[in-house]
């Protein structure tokens, strides 16, 4: 009698199919309605705020937007309070003289292009000021519920370390993921990625004792685990 076949990991991927959807299942029970840390009450209040976060904390960007929605959180209201009297509101953040010229220019853009409105199509987001494709994907995915997946640091540490989908650079992590992931769970996996990159498998100190994934995980110098299947 042969032995049994060891399941076959997904292309792309150190994991099996099975194991990828088990890992999503219990981030899921871990967090049934995972969102951004970014406060926001309207697509142009996130984007805005996204912008302000390249090199900065959410934690710093929610203290800026704090003082910066209450007196502008319009294309029109940012534009009329001024480059100046925006970056009175951001300064608290890095980089803020950069970002506060972006920011006034995608103002001046989604009004003259959009009606002040946010676009929901990838190349209109792009060509934004200060908009990349990271930006794009986090609009998309949340302000818009789109199945795109933004690979910040976190998320491009989580999928190397845990071999979820390895590769050289975001974008080819990016791809593998959007291939790899399950249906049901590409609407959420974005946050799942990044809360779990955040909070548990951190950079400098991953927390393996409390990882709910660390069987699955590939990663050749993880701790023990106290977490029980």
């Amino acid at each position: 009698m042969s032995a049994p076949r060891k399941p076959r990991a997904a292309r792309g991927s150190k994991l099996t199919p099975g194991e990828i959807a088990d890992l999503f299942t219990r981030l899921r029970d871990a967090n049934p309605h995972p969102t951004t840390e970014l406060e926001y009450g309207t697509p142009f209040e996130l984007l805005v705020a996204v912008v302000l976060s390249a090199q900065a904390t959410d934690i710093g960007v929610n203290k800026a937007t704090r003082k910066l929605y209450p007196v502008a959180n319009t294309p029109a209201a940012i534009l009329a309070l001024g480059e100046d009297g925006l970056k009175g509101c951001i300064n608290t953040i890095g980089l803020y003289n950069a970002k506060a010229a972006n920011v006034i220019a995608l103002c001046r853009l989604l009004l003259q292009r959009h009606d002040g409105a946010v676009p929901r199509t990838r190349e209109a987001l792009e060509a934004l000021p200060g908009v990349g494709r990271k930006t794009a994907n986090v609009i998309l995915n949340t302000a818009f519920g789109e199945p795109t997946i933004a690979v910040d640091t976190h998320i491009f540490r989580v999928a190397n370390r845990t071999g979820l989908a390895p590769g050289k650079d975001v974008r080819a992590v990016e791809d593998k993921l959007v291939r790899l992931v399950p249906a049901e769970f590409a609407r959420d996996a974005h946050h799942w990625l990044i809360l779990h990159g955040r909070y548990t498998c951190k950079a400098r100190k991953p927390d393996c004792l409390h990882c709910p994934v660390h069987d699955l995980c590939r990663w050749p110098d993880k701790g023990p685990s106290s977490w029980v299947n």
